[in-house]
């Protein structure tokens, strides 16, 4: 069950709103205060809509915002479709068959199209979506930094590299450096898998006796919807028990050793990130707070402003 903090909430959207001042100038919670005052209205309801009918839509949202941020930064490249010239990065390896939420980014384009013409990018209604479906699912709110636009560009050679289920901590503490990341973002960000839910490839080996920090009980419960042979798609929340809701639960299965995937265990397995596990598997408030933060960073990645990139019409593909 999620731990409620909204009476601290009013101090982490102050924060934040500094944060992304002073972090990415060009990029302000109040970028369509006069050019779209609704955009923020518009994403919201869609995205609520889309989440009451399936909260796993929630977590799709929130991974897609990752996927695309880590990939060329927060450009929306990860909506573009195959064309000539456009090597879909939705055929990538942590993409492909598993990516989604696109129909309702799609619906919320054409919502807020139909009022701001042209105005508000891709980038941005995919930021918003990621914030929306945390605080909808129980998790924090924040102000989220807009003036993104849109590349003209996709890179599946650099989407084949996303963060694998099977990473090492020094793995994955090297791809978030290169995101200009550090590892308390790293830690506090996987939190996000508080959420959503994994296909038996990802994790049987975790499992099935290749991980010794695995717990006994918990091995042999995920067995049985994960069968040492087949079943490579069968889905298994993240989480355990599975609430649907943003909640600091993933650190206390981490605790437990009951990290489905393997590069979740790793940030509690005797290394530098242990102490940052145990505290928000105690304190969510702090969990809400930092994970606010770390958002912030994250969809400040490479960000295109100005006249450079695009607002593109239709989000999946080029003007």
């Amino acid at each position: 069950m999620a731990v409620s903090v909204s009476f601290k909430l009013p101090a982490i959207v102050c924060f934040v709103a500094l944060l992304s001042c002073s972090v990415q100038g060009q990029l302000s919670p109040t970028f369509y205060a006069t050019k779209c005052k609704n955009v923020e209205r518009i994403v919201r309801s869609v995205v609520a809509q889309a989440v009451a009918k399936e909260p796993r839509m929630g977590a799709s949202l929130l991974r897609l915002f990752f996927h695309d941020c880590f990939v060329q930064g927060c450009d929306a490249s990860i909506l573009l479709d195959e064309a000539p010239g456009i090597a879909t990065e939705k055929n990538a390896f942590g993409n492909i068959n598993s990516a989604r939420g696109f129909e309702v980014i799609d619906a919320a384009k054409q919502q807020v199209e139909r009022v701001c013409r042209a105005t508000v990018s891709c980038a941005d209604i995919l930021a918003l979506a990621a914030r929306d479906s945390v605080s909808l699912l129980g998790g924090p709110n924040w102000q989220m930094p807009l003036g993104r636009r849109d590349s003209r560009t996709a890179n599946i050679a650099e989407a084949n590299q996303l963060p694998a289920p099977f990473s090492s901590l020094s793995q994955l503490t090297a791809n978030f450096r290169q995101k200009g990341l550090n590892f308390q973002d790293l830690t506090v960000l996987s939190g996000a898998h508080s959420v959503g839910s994994a296909i038996c490839s990802a994790f049987k080996t975790r499992v099935w006796g290749g991980d010794g920090n695995v717990d006994t009980s918990f091995a042999l419960q995920t067995r049985q919807t994960c069968p040492a042979s087949g079943g490579d798609t069968q889905l298994t929340p993240l989480t355990t028990p599975n609430t649907n809701r943003f909640s600091n639960q993933f650190y206390k299965n981490l605790v437990a050793r009951r990290g489905l995937l393997h590069s979740d265990q790793e940030l509690f397995n005797g290394s530098f990130t242990d102490a940052l596990v145990r505290k928000y598997s105690t304190d969510a408030g702090a969990f809400f707070r930092d994970f606010s933060v770390s958002m912030v960073k994250l969809g400040n990645i490479r960000v295109l402003t100005g006249q450079n990139g695009e607002v593109r019409l239709n989000c999946r593909k080029l003007n």
